[in-house]
Protein backbone atom coordinates (compact mmCIF):
# COMPACT_ATOMS: atom_id res chain seq x y z
CA UNK A 1 0.00 0.00 0.00
CA UNK A 2 1.21 3.49 -0.87
CA UNK A 3 2.13 5.68 1.63
CA UNK A 4 -0.72 8.21 0.55
CA UNK A 5 -2.62 5.91 1.04
CA UNK A 6 -1.94 4.81 4.03
CA UNK A 7 -2.51 8.18 5.80
CA UNK A 8 -5.77 8.44 3.87
CA UNK A 9 -6.89 5.27 5.81
CA UNK A 10 -5.32 6.60 9.06
CA UNK A 11 -6.96 9.62 8.87
CA UNK A 12 -10.56 7.89 8.09
CA UNK A 13 -11.14 9.31 4.98
CA UNK A 14 -13.75 7.32 2.65
CA UNK A 15 -12.25 5.73 0.20
CA UNK A 16 -14.36 5.01 -3.02
CA UNK A 17 -13.00 3.25 -5.98
CA UNK A 18 -12.48 6.93 -7.36
CA UNK A 19 -10.42 8.53 -4.52
CA UNK A 20 -8.37 4.93 -4.22
CA UNK A 21 -7.58 5.17 -7.55
CA UNK A 22 -6.42 8.80 -7.57
CA UNK A 23 -4.30 8.88 -4.57
CA UNK A 24 -2.88 5.25 -6.88
CA UNK A 25 -1.83 7.83 -9.08
CA UNK A 26 0.03 9.77 -7.71
CA UNK A 27 2.15 7.43 -5.39
CA UNK A 28 5.66 6.89 -6.18
CA UNK A 29 8.74 9.49 -5.79
CA UNK A 30 9.33 12.82 -7.92
CA UNK A 31 5.41 12.58 -8.65
CA UNK A 32 3.89 16.39 -9.40
CA UNK A 33 1.48 15.31 -12.17
CA UNK A 34 -1.48 17.77 -13.38
CA UNK A 35 -4.54 17.34 -12.90
CA UNK A 36 -4.98 15.89 -16.40
CA UNK A 37 -2.18 13.76 -16.31
CA UNK A 38 -4.11 12.03 -13.43
CA UNK A 39 -7.08 11.66 -15.21
CA UNK A 40 -5.23 10.13 -17.83
CA UNK A 41 -3.49 7.47 -15.59
CA UNK A 42 -7.14 7.11 -13.53
CA UNK A 43 -8.89 6.35 -16.85
CA UNK A 44 -6.37 3.39 -17.53
CA UNK A 45 -7.35 2.17 -13.96
CA UNK A 46 -11.03 3.20 -13.67
CA UNK A 47 -12.41 3.78 -17.31
CA UNK A 48 -15.67 5.62 -15.34
CA UNK A 49 -13.36 8.33 -13.79
CA UNK A 50 -14.69 11.42 -14.70
CA UNK A 51 -12.35 14.29 -14.44
CA UNK A 52 -14.33 16.52 -12.70
CA UNK A 53 -14.04 13.59 -9.48
CA UNK A 54 -10.26 14.03 -10.18
CA UNK A 55 -10.46 17.63 -10.05
CA UNK A 56 -12.34 16.85 -7.27
CA UNK A 57 -10.34 14.49 -4.74
CA UNK A 58 -7.33 16.79 -5.82
CA UNK A 59 -9.04 19.64 -4.27
CA UNK A 60 -10.51 17.68 -1.45
CA UNK A 61 -6.53 16.39 -0.65
CA UNK A 62 -4.96 19.78 -0.98
CA UNK A 63 -7.47 21.17 1.42
CA UNK A 64 -7.02 18.15 3.69
CA UNK A 65 -2.95 18.58 4.04
CA UNK A 66 -2.53 15.21 1.99
CA UNK A 67 -1.12 16.65 -1.26
CA UNK A 68 0.81 20.07 -2.22
CA UNK A 69 -0.71 21.91 -4.91
CA UNK A 70 2.79 23.28 -6.85
CA UNK A 71 2.93 26.26 -9.26
CA UNK A 72 6.05 26.63 -10.43
CA UNK A 73 5.64 29.02 -13.17
CA UNK A 74 3.02 29.75 -15.82
CA UNK A 75 2.33 25.95 -16.66
CA UNK A 76 -0.70 24.28 -15.34
CA UNK A 77 -0.78 23.41 -11.23
CA UNK A 78 1.06 20.09 -10.11
CA UNK A 79 0.51 18.01 -6.98
CA UNK A 80 2.98 16.79 -5.08
CA UNK A 81 2.05 13.77 -2.57
CA UNK A 82 4.90 13.99 -0.10
CA UNK A 83 3.32 16.32 1.64
CA UNK A 84 4.47 15.53 5.32
CA UNK A 85 8.44 15.64 4.47
CA UNK A 86 9.89 19.41 3.77
CA UNK A 87 11.46 19.66 0.67
CA UNK A 88 12.16 21.84 -1.94
CA UNK A 89 11.95 21.44 -6.06
CA UNK A 90 14.07 21.38 -8.72
CA UNK A 91 12.39 22.87 -12.16
CA UNK A 92 13.70 22.14 -15.45
CA UNK A 93 13.22 25.11 -17.19
CA UNK A 94 12.73 24.13 -20.81
CA UNK A 95 10.78 21.35 -20.40
CA UNK A 96 9.11 21.76 -16.89
CA UNK A 97 10.37 18.71 -15.46
CA UNK A 98 10.15 18.97 -11.31
CA UNK A 99 12.43 16.52 -8.74
CA UNK A 100 12.12 16.90 -4.87
CA UNK A 101 14.95 18.12 -3.45
CA UNK A 102 16.44 18.04 0.08
CA UNK A 103 19.14 20.06 0.82
CA UNK A 104 20.61 20.31 4.23
CA UNK A 105 20.19 23.20 7.17
CA UNK A 106 17.02 25.44 7.49
CA UNK A 107 16.13 28.20 4.70
CA UNK A 108 14.50 29.65 7.21
CA UNK A 109 17.57 29.94 9.47
CA UNK A 110 18.85 31.70 6.51
CA UNK A 111 16.97 35.00 6.31
CA UNK A 112 18.74 37.28 8.60
CA UNK A 113 16.29 39.30 10.94
CA UNK A 114 17.28 42.24 9.07
CA UNK A 115 15.10 41.18 5.98
CA UNK A 116 12.20 40.16 8.09
CA UNK A 117 10.75 43.27 7.67
CA UNK A 118 8.59 42.66 10.86
CA UNK A 119 6.85 39.46 9.50
CA UNK A 120 6.80 35.96 11.65
CA UNK A 121 7.35 33.98 8.74
CA UNK A 122 5.82 30.28 9.10
CA UNK A 123 6.83 28.28 5.41
CA UNK A 124 9.38 28.76 2.93
CA UNK A 125 9.25 27.47 -0.47
CA UNK A 126 12.27 27.33 -2.37
CA UNK A 127 12.64 26.90 -6.19
CA UNK A 128 15.93 25.83 -7.95
CA UNK A 129 15.58 26.19 -11.65
CA UNK A 130 18.07 24.77 -14.49
CA UNK A 131 18.14 22.40 -17.35
CA UNK A 132 18.16 19.02 -16.89
CA UNK A 133 20.05 15.93 -18.56
CA UNK A 134 17.85 15.42 -21.07
CA UNK A 135 17.58 18.89 -21.77
CA UNK A 136 20.83 20.01 -21.61
CA UNK A 137 21.94 17.17 -23.88
CA UNK A 138 19.70 17.81 -26.58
Amino acid sequence: MSDLLERLRGRGWRMTAQRRVVAEVLDGDHVHLTADEVHARAVTKLPEISRATVYNTLGELVSIGEVLEVSTDRRAKRYDPNAHRPHHHLVCAQCGAIRDVHPAGDPLADLPDGERFGFVVSAVEVTYRGVCPNCAGA
